[in-house]
């Protein structure tokens, strides 16, 4: 685990390709990205998102928080820009990282939202403001504000390692995290994978069947299962042998 510092600058992105990754669904960014790499840059399902349809992506901001404190994540909030991502590591015991006030000014300095490994509360009133968090637990359990900690250093958040400066892309699916050297590459097959969904919508209004379209009566064909012409019953495969 790096040291405990406070870094108060990061190495931003292009902001040209972080408006294009935020108009890119995060299941196309995860299919468009190298197979070797893209599971592990998938945070696991417990991250999950508080307000649905929201897609969010922009820069990380990191924060490594002490049990029970969020120190750390104050401080990487004041140190945050507009269009960033707040990810914070809060250590076992966690007490809330986030709530409605700290909601309300990051709303004030224009995040783009924030990923809590750990809980969060105010849940009510975090929900009828909108702002996009997503998160693991919930609990109203009181944070010190001591430290240690640190912040813009590599942290772990929902099993995923994290560097101050990737590229944060979240939605209902889940939150993704892309190297800034993998981001352009990635988008460019995003947007490819998005201009042939539509081309297969248009193809299914026309009466074409994702069957066809996606020539899986081949897959099926390799895939080598037997297909019956018949209904299944308790002995079929006594029948099938005769």
């Amino acid at each position: 685990m790096t040291a405990d510092a406070i870094y108060r600058r990061i190495v931003r992105p292009d902001a040209r390709l972080v408006l294009r990754a935020a108009a890119c669904a995060m299941s196309d960014l995860y299919e468009a990205m190298d197979a070797s790499r893209r599971d592990a840059a998938l945070m696991c399902p417990a991250v999950r998102p508080l307000v649905p349809r929201l897609r969010i992506a922009g820069p990380a901001i990191t924060a490594r928080c002490a049990p029970r404190d969020n120190l750390m994540m104050h401080r990487a909030l004041l140190l945050a820009e507009p269009g960033d991502v707040l990810v914070v590591q809060a250590e076992e015991p966690a007490g809330a990282q986030w709530g409605m006030l700290a909601a309300v000014y990051a709303e004030h300095k224009k995040l783009a939202g924030v990923v809590v490994n750990g809980c969060i509360r105010d849940v009510d009133d975090l929900r009828a403001r909108g702002f996009p968090v997503w998160f693991t637990a919930v609990s109203p359990v009181h944070p010190d504000k001591r430290g240690p900690g640190a912040v813009n250093v590599p942290i772990k958040c929902g099993g995923v390692d994290v560097h101050p400066g990737d590229v944060i892309c979240a939605d209902g699916d889940g939150v993704l995290v892309m190297r800034p050297h993998e981001l352009a590459a990635t988008i460019e097959r995003a947007e490819a994978r998005q201009r042939r969904e539509r081309s297969d919508i248009e193809e299914i209004k026309a009466g074409r069947s994702l069957f066809e379209i996606h020539d899986l009566q081949r897959a099926l064909a390799e895939s080598g299962v037997p297909e019956i012409d018949g209904a299944w019953q308790k002995d079929e495969r006594l029948q099938n042998l005769v």
